[in-house]
């Protein structure tokens, strides 16, 4: 596993990720704080998670930010898990406190997970 704040930099450890002999290579992105561009990294990569922040001092999970990465997973043949919405969901232009027991839930209700068959989540 390999954990970093600074995505990229990930390129300079790529050939090193992609020769380890792991059976799923997968990235977590969580929590989710801003849009960001995975296109350049999905190359070997199997999976992506993503999740929003919890906790009192959450900052903002949105969910046009997560839609984007499925869409760059969709477009790479890379299965995709939203995880959890985080403490403060927006969608739709409105940002909404979720209850910490809810926050998984809701987002498997939005029904946008992407599975391959294999368990992922």
């Amino acid at each position: 596993m390999i954990l970093t704040k600074r995505i990229d930099r990930f390129l300079v450890s790529l050939p090193l990720f992609l020769s380890y002999p792991i059976k799923r290579r997968f990235i977590a992105c969580a929590p989710l704080l801003e849009a960001i561009d995975l296109t350049l990294y999905l190359h070997g990569v199997d999976h992506v998670t993503v999740g929003g922040e919890t906790g009192r001092e959450a900052r903002e999970c949105d969910y046009d930010w997560v839609l984007n990465i499925r869409e760059q997973c969709v477009k790479a043949n890379v299965t995709f898990w939203f995880k959890n919405t985080g403490s403060l969901f927006k969608r739709d232009s409105v940002v909404e406190k979720i209850n910490p027991f809810k926050q998984t839930g809701m987002a498997k209700e939005l029904g946008i997970n992407i599975s391959d068959g294999k368990r992922w989540f």
